[in-house]
């Protein structure tokens, strides 16, 4: 079977023109050279698109395989833009290759070019960034009293942190996470704040060297501003200003974007929470004009809500119980008292802000905001009641979540209508098309710019007046620039459809006889992608059991870096696990030749957030349980099924112990999402040709 090919039948391919693609293709020819790469075609059509989409306002969903070059295919036209870029990535990884590796080298390469501007800048959420202010005046205790240094192996962390603090400080560093010295989050909450506890720039006396707004003042100055997808949310979406203004955003990781702005729009509350706002609130309301203490009205309505919570069944709370609603009233009118309290209190002293009553403050609006969300009980929020598993100082306690039905509508309101988006990534066709992507970040499919025709296709993407927006519709593209790897001479799909469809019991005797014959003829080199992870320990234990002589390794043994590490050194190993493995491992070469999947990763039946959406497709005369299940199952399927063929020299075979891939109706959707690989369901195929690979590698 011959490579995919670059558009799918019903795809057009988004062509060059004369102008912007012209210059884009002189700039990162000169790139390319002067990295020592080669030119790649869809690289070179991918950069004519971007450049397309950023002069003519239009959106685009640009599928790149992986091998692409596809950081530079937007990087460079994004240089060669007139207005600001916001790069937005899903993750800490990637932002960190294109802030330490693609941008200097791309830099460097370019710099001096006419037209071309190479200013860049990181910006991050302020919790991100140490706080000058937390580090030299101390940390407020539950009663926000600013406190010292706690005693043991977290204070010696904390020194640490503090020590380098002072010297990014002092040399300009950016004072942030990522490159601070090893600590865990707890330690890093000792040296931080969050936006709300922020006291800000002005009333701050490290406002000047604060690093998060030298960071906000270099975005400002910069032609290109890479950040996340959370930021990208709270700013565009949420409202809230947190990046200078910008033209354009490019969305890399973009099959992530939806299940990031809906995790930054997500809310938690426990009894905990409102407890230790209470506590911390206490001593700064004490004098307020009130007839009691407004903090303890707050601590008992944690009581209230404790006792309310501990008699809900756990699960989606499509009406709010009485005793719950009523409870979050009390601490919802609880905290606004407090709130106001604050403000009838004793003031802070001219140019001497409290650091510790801010930060108590902060805690309490957060929980009011919280409680007046869900005591609002919109129609648009799912809530459900969260029981985690665990007992004793471990347990963590029950919480109550809200979070947004959809976030496309205001996608679609809030960022697509301002700004021209650009969504890029290696899996963004979903049965063939673009659409299914396409309607999860508000983009119709009848807007699709083949489909709208020439007239309505005009530049629409900004609310300025133009005829197209102000009618509503938004045009976009779709273009898939192919992959520089030929799946259908790398890699196998096999579907073991003679093994009974999967049950809820987990791993059966059938799947674990076909796990261990696979792996033996592999002589281990296998990623194991389970649904759960009693299914990823089970099959391992199983493996261990009976074949002895290879290294199983389970997701929870150790730190996944160390497992990386170990799966990665010795060609001779099995890694099993769960979703941290399904998308972000990448071990090209003869470390991985077969990556098994256990089952479908629809989404479990009982998850509150996508029963309730499924639902509600449902109810709108939709198919539910193709456009959310299925189409979360095919996302996963395939970043799953990419773990395999990482370079050109990959080879390899990706097993499917889930017989409906080839038996079920939606199995087609689901297969037409995955990398073009050859098929079978011929269970002697893929051993003889595990074993062929297998004693290739040792060669």
């Amino acid at each position: 079977m011959s490579s995919p090919s670059a558009n799918a039948p019903d795809e057009p391919a988004v062509t060059a023109s004369a102008g912007p693609p012209s210059r884009v293709r002189e700039v990162l020819g000169t790139a390319v050279a002067a990295l020592g790469g080669a030119e790649r075609a869809g690289q070179l059509q991918m950069a004519d698109a971007v450049a397309e989409a950023l002069a003519g306002e239009e959106h685009l969903l640009v599928q790149a395989g992986t091998g692409t070059g596809k950081s530079l295919a937007y990087l460079v036209p994004s240089m060669l833009h007139s207005e600001r870029v916001v790069i937005a990535t899903a993750t800490l990884a990637l932002q960190h290759q294109l802030v330490e590796r693609d941008l200097p080298r791309l830099v460097k390469a370019v710099k001096g070019e006419k037209g071309v501007d190479t200013s860049y800048a990181v910006l991050k959420g302020r919790s991100n960034y140490a706080c000058l202010h937390r580090i030299r005046e101390g940390v407020p205790d539950d009663q926000g009293v600013l406190v010292e240094v706690p005693e043991g192996t977290l204070g010696a962390e904390v020194l640490a942190l503090r020590s380098w603090a002072e010297e990014q400080a002092e040399s300009g560093g950016p004072g942030d996470k990522d490159h601070a010295p090893r600590h865990n989050d707890r330690t890093w909450r000792q040296v931080s704040v969050s936006a709300r506890e922020c006291l800000g720039a002005t009333r701050c006396a490290y406002g000047e060297e604060c690093f998060a707004e030298r960071a906000k003042a270099k975005a400002a100055d910069s032609q290109l501003v890479v950040t996340n997808h959370s930021l990208l949310a709270i700013d565009a979406i949420e409202g809230i200003p947190m990046i200078p203004e910008y033209d354009a955003v490019v969305v890399d990781e973009a099959h992530e974007l939806v299940a990031r702005v809906t995790q930054a729009a997500t809310d938690e509350l426990s009894a905990n929470d409102v407890d230790r706002a209470a506590r911390r609130a206490r001593r700064h309301v004490e004098e307020a004009d009130a007839p009691s203490n407004p903090a303890d009205d707050l601590a008992d309505a944690a009581e209230s809500l404790r006792a309310a919570m501990s008699e809900t069944e756990a699960g989606r709370l499509d009406r709010l119980p009485d005793i719950v609603a009523e409870s979050i009233e009390l601490v919802r009118d609880a905290a606004r008292e407090c709130v106001s309290a604050f403000a009838r209190g004793p003031k802070d002293a001219p140019g001497e802000p409290d650091a510790g009553k801010a930060q108590a403050k902060a805690g309490v609006q957060e929980v009011f905001a919280t409680a007046e969300r869900l005591a609002a009980n919109s129609e648009n929020d799912v809530v459900w009641l969260s029981r985690p598993f665990g007992s004793g100082r471990d347990r963590i306690p029950d919480r109550l979540c809200v979070a947004p039905l959809q976030v496309w509508g205001q996608m679609r309101d809030r960022l697509l209508t301002e700004s021209t988006v650009v969504f890029t990534s290696a899996t963004l066709m979903l049965g063939g098309d673009f659409d299914v992507v396409a309607s999860t970040v508000g983009l119709k499919p009848s807007e699709r710019a083949d489909r709208i025709g020439a007239s309505d296709a005009a530049p629409a993407a900004k609310v300025d007046g133009d005829a197209a927006a102000t009618s509503g519709v938004l045009p976009w593209r779709g273009l898939d620039v192919g992959s520089p790897f030929d799946y259908g001479r790398q890699g196998i799909l096999y579907v073991a459809r003679h093994l009974p469809p999967p049950g809820r019991d987990g791993l059966g005797a059938a799947q674990v006889d076909e796990i261990v014959r696979l792996i033996d003829a592999a002589e281990g080199r296998t990623l194991g992608l389970f649904s759960s992870r009693r299914a990823a320990e089970a099959a391992a234990e199983a493996v261990r059991e009976r074949l002895p002589h290879l290294t199983t390794l389970a997701q929870g043994d150790a730190q996944l870096s160390e497992l990386t590490r170990q799966f990665v050194g010795d060609p001779h190993t099995n890694l099993f696990g769960t979703l941290g493995l399904w998308q972000g491992l990448d071990v090209p070469g003869d470390t991985c030749q077969l990556v098994i999947i256990d089952r479908i990763p629809f989404p479990r039946p009982d998850d509150p957030l996508m029963s309730a959406r499924q639902r509600a497709v449902d109810a709108a005369g939709g198919n539910g349980f193709m456009q959310v299940a299925a189409t979360h199952a095919a996302l996963l399927l395939a970043q799953g099924a990419g773990r395999l063929i990482r370079t050109v020299e990959d080879r390899g075979v990706v097993a499917m112990l889930d017989p409906r891939l080839a038996t079920a109706r939606y199995g087609r959707f689901l297969e037409a999402s995955l990398p073009a690989m050859w098929r079978t369901t011929d269970p002697e195929i893929v051993v003889k040709a595990l074993a062929r690979l297998s004693a290739s590698a040792e060669e």
